[in-house]
């Protein structure tokens, strides 16, 4: 038999020939699993521009020939509220009421961005003394009774956590605070093994982009700020050392996109819905969204998707 015939033969059949060359599709068929939609750092203000681009966003949303089965939210869904007074801060979140979630017709999960906070860079007594202060005010509009929290979907466990925190120098920095990082232990040390857990974070916790993210290297040496990614990232990692079933890590926070693997855990860092402030692109990336699908061996696939504004 001629070797083009015998390989037509085999690749019909499926036999014959090594694994690599068989189809990935046909491989990826054979995975049970979900899909879902991440969104991050949409920063959404009273803008007709916005309001345009967030409605061509949920139709392609509502398109897609594989529906997702939530949305994964990982916070800066306003513009800012850490330096802007309350008339402007309630605008910002009722124009995300409007463009944005009276419009979803999906689950959403959600955790709270930096931006999301208001009041912590104003040194301002009567912005302290309000009920809204801080992050009780994204907490209400986001429907969160806690600050972070787990659910568990198609066999996955997801782990929501709560990464800004307020610094002694104003402003923020990303960290566990000590009763999230001990809740954090407990809700592994009680997760099936078996079961293959996602974390969700607004900053990453472990990021390439987050070198990239300014001018950090002008002084001679690599410095990542501990507002671009978390600075107990070590003691995480140790963390999620001990439970492989930890398997995926998704962020946004940088408006930049990576994959970095590391110890088996796959963090993402997907974009930023608005791209460069609803001003094009943030360096090399534009305005996206990320397609995530879930399989049951634990494995994961992340689809950035940039889309017109």
């Amino acid at each position: 038999m001629k070797r083009r015939n015998f390989l037509g033969l085999s690749l019909a059949l499926g036999v014959g020939i090594p694994s690599a060359i068989k189809s990935n599709s046909l491989i990826e068929r054979k995975k049970k699993g979900f899909r879902i939609v991440h969104f991050t750092d949409m920063h959404i203000y009273p803008s007709e521009k916005v309001k345009k681009a967030l409605d061509k966003l949920l139709a392609e949303i509502e398109g897609m020939k594989i529906k997702p089965d939530f949305i994964l939210n990982t916070g800066d869904n306003i513009m800012d509220a850490l330096k802007r007074p309350k008339k402007e801060v309630e605008a910002q979140w009722q124009s995300w009421e409007e463009y944005f979630r009276s419009k979803l017709n999906l689950p959403l999960y959600s955790c709270i961005g930096n931006h999301d906070v208001w009041g912590w860079g104003m040194d301002d007594q009567d912005i302290k003394n309000d009920p809204n202060y801080g992050k009780a005010w994204a907490m209400e509009m986001l429907g969160l009774e806690k600050r972070f929290y787990s659910f568990e979907h198609g066999g996955w466990k997801f782990i929501c956590l709560d990464s800004p925190h307020e610094s002694d120098k104003g402003s923020y920095i990303a960290k566990l605070d000590e009763d999230q990082f001990s809740w954090l232990k407990k809700e592994l040390k009680t997760t099936d093994p078996s079961m293959p857990v996602c974390i969700a974070s607004h900053i990453p916790i472990l990021s390439v982009s987050a070198y990239y993210d300014g001018d950090n290297e002008k002084n001679g040496d690599w410095q990542v700020p501990s507002a671009w990614m978390h600075i107990d990232s070590r003691k995480i990692k140790d963390l999620f050392y001990k439970y492989p079933n930890v398997k995926a890590a998704i962020s946004g926070h940088i408006h930049l996109a990576d994959k970095t693997e590391y110890l088996g855990v796959h963090y993402h860092c997907n974009g930023a819905v608005c791209g460069g402030w609803w001003n094009g692109s943030y360096q090399e990336f534009g305005p996206a969204y990320a397609i995530i699908d879930f399989f049951e061996d634990g494995s994961i696939q992340t689809e950035l998707v940039h889309y017109k504004i």
